[in-house]
Formats: C-alpha cells, sequence, structure tokens
C-alpha cells in the first residue's frame, strides 16, 4: 500500500504537495518523499518517517519548480525500509522523476533483463525497476528531446514487460516542456484519479481527497492502459495504448481508502454502507438479533450504521481509540500483549454490559487482532457477542500491492470454506461469526473488480517462481 500525489502549475508545488500529501498519510507512514524540477534541475528528498518528520520546512523551502511528485511508502515488496527504498526516484539518463502505487509480479525477471543491459537495481524497491524499464525505453527511441509518441510508445513497452498492478506518477521533458505523465496498468487495480484547480493547474493522486486539500476539482479516474500528459492551462494530452480491462481492488473500498474519497463506483463511504445493508440481511436470515451495533474503529464505521439501520437496532460507540499509540511491536507476553491492545482501544463498558452485541468490523486476515478483541469484550460480560465481517473471508494473498501474508498465514485459508465460520467462532470465543458472502460483496460491488483475496481470480497470472520470490521479499 503506498499512496502519491503530482502536480504542475505556475506556482511553486512544494508546499503544496506536502499538504495534498499528509491527506492521504493513511496509505503508507514507513517513509516519504517528494521531488520537484525547475527546467534546470532536480530537486529529491525523502527518507523513513512520516510527512511531518520528513519534509521539514527547512527541505521543503529548497525545492523550487512548478512541477513535481511526491509519495508516501508502506512496503509490499523488499525486505525492509530503508531511505534509499523510498520514493520518488530520479533516474539522469534522461531525466525523469517516478512514484508508483501497486506491485509487480515479475520483479526479478526484469532485474535479470536490466542487468544484462549493464544496468544495475540498487534497492529492494520496484519503482526503481519499473523506472528505469521507461528510461531505457526512452533512451532506445532516443536520448534525449522526446516527444509524446515517444512516451506513448515508451508506456507501451512497459505494458508488455512488465506485470502486476501500478499506478504512476513521473515528471519529465516532453516535446520541450516540463509534463507531468501519469499512467496506470490495464487492469486498473490500484487507484488513480486527477483533477483541475481554476488556476490552470493539475493533479493526480492516489485519492480524490489529495485533490480536495488542494480546491481542485476531480475530472475523471486515471482511465486503465492509458497515458496522460499535462500542462498548465492546457488540456491533457490522452493517448490509448493498450486494450484496458478494468478490474478495480474492491479491498481499497472495504479497507484502504478514506470514507470521502471517491472512486469509479462513487463515494467510498457508499460502497461501505452499502456492504453493510447487505451483510444485514444476511446476518439476519441466520436468525441472531442483537441489542447493539457496535463498530471496530475506524473504517468500519460506515457499515456498522448501514448495519444498524437495516436491523432497526441502535448503533453506539463502544470504543475509544488512543490516536497517539503509535505503532506496537511484538509483546514478550500475553500480558503485556493485552495491554498494548487496551492502549489502541479501550472498550466502554456499558456498551457492551449484559447486551447483546454485535461487532462490525472490515476483514479478518491472521485472526489475532480479532482474538484478542473478543477476549477483552468477554470480560466485560455482554449476554451475546456476534462478531459480523463487511467483507468475504481473506483466502489468498495479494501481489499486487496489499501487504497481505502468505497463504499459510491466512486464518480463514485454514478452514474448508463451508466451516469457516463456525471454526473461527470457536476460536476466538464468539458466539457467532458472519462475513459477508462472495456474492453479496459482488451483488453490491459488480463482477468486474479484483477480489483475488477473496475469490482466488488474479486478474494478472502469478507464476510459482513470482510467487517464491514476492512471498521471499515481504519476509
Amino acid at each position: 500500500m503506498c499512496g502519491f500525489v503530482g502536480l504542475i502549475g505556475t506556482a511553486p508545488v512544494a508546499p503544496q504537495l506536502v499538504l495534498g500529501l499528509q491527506s492521504i498519510q493513511h496509505r503508507g507512514q514507513d517513509a516519504a518523499g517528494a521531488a520537484t524540477f525547475d527546467g534546470k534541475r532536480w530537486h529529491l528528498t525523502k527518507d523513513l518517517g512520516m510527512v511531518s518528520s520528513v519534509l521539514t520546512e527547512s527541505r521543503i523551502r529548497e525545492m523550487t519548480g512548478t512541477v513535481g511528485i511526491a509519495h508516501v511508502r508502506y512496503p509490499t515488496a523488499g525486505t525492509s525500509s530503508t531511505q534509499q527504498a523510498a520514493q520518488p526516484f530520479l533516474t539522469r539518463h534522461p531525466g525523469i522523476l517516478l512514484a508508483h502505487n501497486g506491485n509487480l509480479t515479475n520483479t526479478a525477471e526484469i532485474t535479470d533483463e536490466l542487468l544484462q543491459q549493464g544496468t544495475h537495481v540498487l534497492t529492494g524497491c520496484d519503482a526503481e525497476p519499473l523506472l528505469l524499464v521507461f528510461a531505457e525505453e526512452l533512451r532506445a527511441i532516443r536520448p534525449a528531446h522526446h516527444t509524446t509518441d515517444d512516451v506513448a510508445k515508451a508506456v507501451e513497452a512497459v505494458y508488455r514487460r512488465v506485470r502486476g498492478a501500478y499506478s504512476v506518477v513521473t515528471v519529465l521533458e516532453v516535446d520541450g516542456a516540463p509534463t507531468l505523465v501519469a499512467f496506470r496498468d490495464p487492469h486498473g487495480i490500484r487507484p488513480g484519479c486527477y483533477g483541475r484547480r481554476d488556476d490552470g493547474a493539475w493533479m493526480v493522486a492516489s485519492e480524490s481527497v489529495g485533490l480536495d486539500v488542494l480546491d481542485f476539482e476531480k475530472v475523471d479516474d486515471l482511465p486503465p492502459g492509458e497515458v496522460l500528459l499535462f500542462r498548465p492551462s492546457a488540456e491533457p494530452v490522452r493517448r490509448s495504448v493498450v486494450p484496458a480491462v478494468p478490474r478495480p481492488c474492491v479491498f481499497e473500498r472495504i479497507y484502504f481508502a478514506r470514507p470521502d474519497s471517491q472512486m469509479e463506483d462513487g463515494r467510498v463511504n457508499r460502497s461501505r454502507w452499502r456492504m453493510g445493508r447487505m451483510l444485514a440481511r444476511e446476518w439476519s436470515a441466520k436468525g441472531f438479533e442483537a441489542d447493539v451495533v457496535v463498530a471496530v474503529p475506524d473504517t468500519s464505521r460506515p457499515a456498522a450504521m448501514a448495519m444498524a439501520e437495516e436491523l432497526g437496532v441502535p448503533h453506539r460507540e463502544g470504543f475509544i481509540k488512543n490516536r497517539y499509540s503509535g505503532r506496537t511491536f511484538i509483546m514478550p507476553d500475553a500480558a503485556s500483549r493485552k495491554a498494548a491492545l487496551r492502549l489502541k482501544l479501550n472498550p466502554i463498558r456499558e456498551m457492551f454490559e449484559n447486551k447483546r452485541v454485535l461487532l462490525v468490523d472490515d476483514s479478518i486476515v491472521r485472526g489475532t487482532t480479532m482474538g484478542r478483541i473478543v477476549e477483552m469484550l468477554r470480560g466485560l460480560n455482554p449476554s451475546e457477542l456476534h462478531v459480523a465481517i463487511f467483507s468475504p473471508p481473506v483466502r489468498n494473498p495479494c501481489f499486487y500491492g496489499i501487504d497481505m501474508p502468505s497463504q499459510s498465514e491466512l486464518v480463514a485459508a485454514q478452514f474448508d470454506s463451508s466451516a469457516v465460520e463456525l471454526a473461527l467462532a470457536k476460536r476466538f470465543g464468539a458466539d457467532s461469526v458472519t462475513f459477508l458472502s462472495v456474492d453479496g460483496l459482488k451483488e453490491v460491488m459488480g463482477n468486474e473488480i479484483c477480489a483475488a483475496c477473496f475469490d482466488g481470480k488474479y486478474q494478472v497470472p502469478v507464476s510459482e517462481a513470482e510467487v517464491a520470490f514476492i512471498n521471499g521479499q515481504r519476509r
């Protein structure tokens, strides 16, 4: 999971990039970076940490230019987070800045191809080989003074050579002018959008909230299989490169994206609300009843409110979330782990005591956190405790940019699909566990989605060797 913003206008963009990036900080907290181009020099700064600690006033003050990109990173490839692996990346021949969101599935193959050409990949971040392929293809056309046609041909070659999921933003000189360039893989698995402002500036971002904070009006989502070129006060140049088969990631709608973001299928908050309504119908059909609906904050609130409305049951805030607890580390014993959970989520006793509680969450991956939450709530003496998840069981790892573990670590994959709810209820100590069905999810979101983590239907085939490489990088 990562996030990017890109901006081109007539005023210095560095301060604006920081504001846009802060709006999508939820997409990555390990590293941040920004880069600008002033027509002569490239300015790049990146490091480990949050946006506010990396992109300080003193660093931004030195970054001149009216075009630039910025990025927040949560690594899904690479053995660890390092300053070197943070994005954006810069290549000098030709001069290109690049950042992306997603995951390449054939990184090892690309790295070997580049090495055969004498080009060394220096980091474990897959944005670097993607950039080097793009640069190599441009150089193969001509060494400098690249045109719009050159960019379209190079992107076509990227689509041919690079597999996986990726939304990309770059800065380079095209037709003699600094240009913001964006493209998205033919399946459009990872999100991306663009918008304009009254002063003639253009912006691209992983989520529309990045546009909102800087008063840009969203024009559209980045079209899969196409490349767009942006310059101030001019309509974007749009080139269709390869046929598109859009399959946007449904897990973005369930978990990662901010609820106020707009994606192809509308506001994320609306999608979660509709999933909650569908889940309420499936849960009620089992004959269960509840006195109160409680969301595990924060992602689950829209679905929990929708379930409460559909069931005619009160929705209540049952947890106080500590927003200053930071990341928890591996605790040495059960008592420490319990304390760490309560540091993040402290329950309000009267919302649970002697009540039939319907607890709503977005997903269960390893199952560790849900098990601890149920254990903690059992100590508050609810008369019944039911768990409802507004997504299907996660039975398959994601290879397209969401950091899900190998299949052996996915708790739902350990049980037959017909037995998983009963098995997990027993494991957690809940009265019941109910997942939204795959059919229910697709009735809400349609069939033209990537739901591989639920149904195992991978949009881009991944070989056994690629799976082994990806799992090795994650470890």
